[in-house]
């Protein structure tokens, strides 16, 4: 990826419009354009940014962004936010430099985006450490909260700041944010009870009433129905791409991180579901008898969720919606409210409420993280208040002009501060000043702020006029005042040439502002200036029970009446817009021009138009001019010279001499009029962009002929390398080749040696073959000669024998026979009385091994539980048949335990014993015996939570568990964990793991148990042994069996062969210290349930209810 290091590398259009040539509105606007068109959202006038809203998220506000422009020159790479947040933290944190940065602009131009990334920016650069961050997520954290309560959906912007925030962030001497100030500035209030077509309330209300769960709406008493209150417009209720019951846990989550508190928390909420009860309360007329109209709440109910909510008794407020008192020095006098002014009262109850809710919350922020130190701080402020504002359809009031107002006042302090920095930097520089010709809007400011003649001191003083006043008579008192001002028309001014004017109605005024002509319709404007809340209304919101609200309405004091007017808002705001202007000249300023490029908050859409009518408005071209009336282009010595050096011979390419020398050297050797170009100091100041773009056309120049030279050599360097690399690459070719025909040479050799060898040896080899082969037929023939004589005379022989043989077996033979006769006839006699015995036994013999046979194939299992057997097959096996199975049983038990491990053994060992001690006797047996004994149930060799209990205990552990201890005050469990070594019992505490109680095993005396299904247990101690000083020990556990037989096995071990004994009985005494108490066993219902309950009856009696098994 290609790294620029310049403003003028590779620019799309032109990043400083400083530069721009030729200067005129449409090409100012074709250079944003093209800009835009590029994804190039920023672009400087001078040290001014402006940037445009592309309604879609671009890859240029990633981490690796923020490296890249940290510690960067400003004008050093392309323009960005980043590059004047990083100019305005180094000033700061370097040159010890107080720095605000004013972000303007329309309403849906980006501001607050604008502000976030700066605020963002800052934070990412800043130092590190745990209270450093703690401070930056509660500085960012702020934020979303201000967003809900103080942004509203327009038709402009989905997330339109309908308030002015100017956030003082203060540092240390090390850059390190400690805390910061937020103000703000003429919260909208008035869109709490009216919203324009198309708009929404502020979001909190829609946030609420979707994020909130069912108790707390409940709690609230709300309904999550946005057509049930009147204060909601319904038709932009839901916005596409806000998730407002996202949005509500975001806002909840950032007020717990910037230090709100719960009940906090849910008395502001209490307040904002207040404000929607007011707005549903509606009145109806009602004739008295002396023929006055007077109001009535038409339905109670709203009127009585809202006291409920807010602590007020019903009565109270119902009369502050019916009457007003006014009171003078000496009396008081009581009016009845018709039902406008009933709807008045109400509305103005609503707006003054959220508005003093907003300011609350604004101070509630400001004590959270505000710096803790009272040492001397850096401040960076940032500004980001709404910009000027012109509706269509003369629907522009009282609150456009004291933004406009606001505006006028901001100008009036960029163009002083502007032509300052300039004058200033011409003076460091040693550069001749000449004065800039340029509007100065003071006269406007004037007409607007003057205390005797001002429109606002005129407002004011009708305002406080005894008599009738309307705005009306205020428009009159404009038109006799201001009437010969050169800024000011109205169609009854004395100026006759807007008598014909029919674009200027009778109750309107127009203002010539420096960004044109606005048109205010005066409607609306006495009672917006007057912000009235009748003193009623104060005192009924003062004796709430509510701990917030109080705080809210400290005028309604009955205590401290205050009997003078409160000051109008168009005075406060003027105050505070002076003290804004006396805090921002106190600081260097960086200013960051906003811009909307389409009215359909989508991306790629370019609204000339549009976008004319802002540039006009923030008096961009009016900036450029005021940067273009002296030296359009300046720049340091060093970056100059590095830049443009390969432009002159002897400065290419090195310079071993000061730089600005090196400087003079090149412009002295450019074709560049003198007066073209200044020396200062530190820089050299380029007066035409003319002779900025020449330098840089010169220098694209030299870059293509240097590029040629640098692909010249680089070629020929290439061509020889290559040549270079063949001939060697030849050489060993070469080289290998020949000794490839070598070795290929030497194998034809060996081989042709190989095969006359070969065949040496062959013939050799057949030669002494043939000899030997003929040795070996004489010595066969001599053999066979010799083999067929001595075979001749063995059958001579044989035959000899064979008839020898035969006579003798003839012998034999006769012998046998009458041998055989003389038997015969000496055992007939006998063989009569003894067959029928011979044949029984050979009987039941054949029957025996066939059913010891049938037994192989039809044998049951190998398991020790299988019961089967075969059928009896004869009723003479009976014996056999029963005497078979217990033999076979007993050798497969046989088998099964010689599959038996040591552990294995051993846990069917604890079983057993197990059996023998409950079986019968104790309810809670018959659960158990399915369960296996797992022994340590808390893993407590590898569990680090019980490392240092585990190096406590010294012997093994056999068996590890949670128990409850028994208080025998109150019958309540205490958790103990309970360990069981070779030599004794040890308690120790749950959470901590120290070691409450250890018992030497022969110290016990016995374990009592009841009959029933609980986990009560005894361990019951010898009299006099160290370990019966605080008495025996009552406790309760699920494990009841595996630990009561643990304790019986181990104990007999440890105590000399001798049992412990187990008492298994519904009442037992139990050791307390000096005292004995009972324990009874009782069944019943518990009253928590299916659970045992431990219950103190007396001093002497605890009494254990065990449920009822059915």
């Amino acid at each position: 990826m290609e790294v620029k290091t310049s403003l003028l590398d590779n620019m799309i259009g032109v990043g400083d419009m400083v530069l721009l040539e030729p200067l005129s509105e449409d090409s100012f606007i074709e250079n944003l354009r093209k800009r835009f068109d590029h994804n190039e959202i920023y672009t400087y006038i001078g040290s001014v940014v402006i940037s445009m809203n592309p309604y879609r998220s671009l890859p240029i506000f990633t981490p690796e962004k923020v490296e890249e422009y940290r510690n960067r020159n400003f004008y050093e790479l392309s323009p960005h936010i980043y590059a004047l947040a990083d100019e305005a933290y180094r000033s700061l944190r370097d040159q010890d430099k107080d720095q605000c940065i004013l972000i303007t602009g329309e309403s849906g131009a980006g501001k607050t985006e604008a502000s976030k990334l700066v605020m963002s920016y800052v934070a990412a650069v800043c130092g590190k450490g745990q209270e450093v961050n703690k401070v930056k997520e509660q500085l960012l954290q702020s934020n979303p909260v201000l967003e809900a309560f103080g942004n509203a959906k327009t038709v402009r912007n989905d997330n339109s700041s309908r308030f002015g925030k100017y956030m003082d962030i203060e540092f240390d001497f090390k850059g390190d944010p400690l805390g910061g100030v937020i103000s703000n500035y003429l919260l909208e209030k008035s869109r709490v009870v009216k919203q324009p077509r198309g708009e929404r309330n502020f979001h909190i209300f829609y946030q609420l009433l979707s994020g909130a769960s069912d108790d707390t709406l409940k709690k609230l008493k709300l309904d999550r129905d946005y057509s049930k209150y009147n204060y909601l417009s319904l038709d932009s209720a839901v916005v596409n791409g806000l998730d407002d019951a996202a949005n509500f846990r975001t806002v909840k989550n950032a007020m717990q991180i910037v230090g709100f508190m719960e009940d906090e928390v849910q008395s502001v909420l209490e307040l904002v579901a207040a404000v929607l009860k007011l707005g549903d309360i509606e009145f109806k007329p009602e004739s008295r008898c002396n023929g006055s109209d007077e109001s009535r709440i038409k339905d109670k109910n709203d009127l009585k969720e809202m006291c409920e909510l807010l602590g007020i008794e019903q009565s109270v407020l119902e009369r502050a919606f019916s009457y007003r008192t006014v009171e003078a020095r000496l009396e008081k006098v009581s009016t009845t409210l018709n039902v406008a002014q009933a709807y008045y009262a109400r509305d103005a109850l609503a707006k003054n409420l959220y508005s003093r809710l907003f300011s609350w919350l604004v101070t509630r922020i400001n004590e959270s993280i505000k710096a803790q130190t009272k040492a001397r701080h850096k401040v960076m402020g940032v500004l980001d208040i709404y910009g000027f504002e012109i509706f269509e359809d003369r629907d522009n009031s009282f609150e456009q002009f004291i933004i406009n107002y606001c505006n006028e006042k901001l100008q009036q302090i960029f163009i002083e501060l502007t032509l300052r920095e300039e004058q200033e930097e011409y003076v460091r520089e040693g550069i001749e000043w000449t004065n800039i010709e340029y509007f100065n809007n003071a006269i406007i400011c004037d007409l607007i702020e003057n205390h005797q003649n001002g429109i606002l001191a005129m407002l004011d003083e009708e305002c406080l006029r005894p008599g009738t006043v309307t705005d009306e008579t205020f428009l009159d008192k404009l038109n006799t005042i201001c009437a010969e001002h050169q800024h000011f028309e109205s169609r009854l001014s004395k100026n006759s040439k807007f008598l014909t004017d029919h674009s200027l109605p009778h109750n309107c005024f127009r203002i010539q502002h420096y960004a044109g002509k606005v048109l205010y319709r005066v409607e609306g404007f006495v009672d917006k200036n007057n912000d009235l809340l009748y003193r009623d209304l104060s005192q009924a919101m003062y004796k709430a029970n509510h701990s917030l609200i109080k705080q809210l309405f400290p005028e309604g004091n009955p205590g401290k009446v205050n009997l003078k007017r409160p000051p109008t808002a168009g005075f406060q705001f003027r105050a505070s817009v002076g003290t804004l202007m006396k805090n921002l000249q106190t600081k260097n300023p960086n200013y960051i021009r906003c811009i909307k490029p389409n009215d359909k908050k989508a991306s790629h859409i370019f609204t000339d138009s549009l976008v004319c009518h802002q540039v006009r408005y923030l008096g961009l071209m009016e900036n450029v001019r005021v940067r273009r009336a002296g030296y359009a282009f300046r720049q340091a010595y060093e970056p100059c010279l590095e830049r443009y050096k390969m432009l002159c011979k002897r400065t290419w390419p090195h310079w071993r001499g000061p730089a600005r020398e090196g400087v003079e050297v090149l412009m002295a050797d450019l074709p560049v009029p003198a007066e073209e170009f200044s020396f200062g100091r530190s820089k050299i100041f380029i007066r035409n962009p003319r002779t900025l773009f020449f330098l840089e056309e010169r220098r694209r120049q030299c870059l293509q002929d240097l590029a040629t030279l640098i692909q010249k050599i680089y070629r020929g360097w290439k061509c020889r390398s290559h040549f270079l690399l063949l001939k060697k690459s030849q050489i060993v070719v070469a080289a290998w080749y020949r000794r490839y025909a070598q070795e290929k040479k030497y194998q034809k050799i060996k081989s042709a040696t190989t095969v006359v060898q070969s065949y040496t040896r062959g013939w050799q080899a057949r030669k002494l073959l043939r000899e030997l082969k003929y040795q070996k037929r004489c010595e066969e023939a001599v053999t066979t000669i010799s083999a067929f004589w001595h075979g001749t005379q063995a059958r001579r022989e044989l035959r000899t024998l064979k008839e020898e043989a035969r006579r003798k077996h003839a012998v034999a033979v006769i012998w046998a026979y009458w041998q055989g006769l003389k038997v015969r006839r000496e055992y007939r006699k006998f063989f009569r009385a003894n067959a029928g015995k011979k044949i029984y036994d050979f009987t039941i013999q054949r029957i025996m091994q066939k059913y010891f046979l049938g037994l192989k194939s039809t044998m049951p299992s190998m398991s020790p539980i299988d019961k089967s057997w075969p059928a009896r097959p004869y009723r003479f096996l009976d014996g056999v048949h029963r005497e078979l199975p217990r033999i076979f049983h007993l050798w497969r038990c046989k088998k099964y335990r010689s599959q038996f491990t040591e552990e294995k053994k051993a846990v069917y060992e604890e079983k057993l014993e197990a059996s023998e001690i409950f079986k019968d006797k104790k309810a809670l047996y018959p659960s158990s015996v399915s369960q296996p004994f797992k022994g340590d149930y808390l893993e407590i060799s590898t569990n680090p939570k019980y490392q240092k209990l585990n190096s406590a205990v010294d012997e093994k552990v056999l068996l590890a568990d949670v128990v409850n201890k028994i208080n025998r005050a109150n019958g309540k469990g205490t958790a103990r964990i309970f360990l069981l070594t070779k030599k004794s019992v040890v308690l120790a505490d749950q959470k901590t793991g120290q070691v409450k109680a250890s018992v030497p095993l022969p110290d016990l005396a016995s374990v009592s148990v009841s009959t029933q299904s609980d986990g009560f247990f005894a361990l019951r101690l010898k009299e006099g042994s160290a370990s019966a000083v605080k008495g025996d020990f009552l406790l309760s556990s699920e494990h009841l069996i595996e630990i009561i037989t643990k304790l019986h096995r181990t104990g007999a071990t440890a105590a000399d062969s001798k049992q412990l004994n187990v008492d298994i009985s519904d009442e037992f005494l139990v050791q307390f210290k000096h005292d004995k108490v009972c324990v009874k066993f009782i069944q019943g219902a518990p009253k928590n349930g299916n659970s045992v309950s431990c219950k103190r009856k007396n001093n002497r009696l605890l009494e254990v209810s065990v449920p009822t098994t059915a």
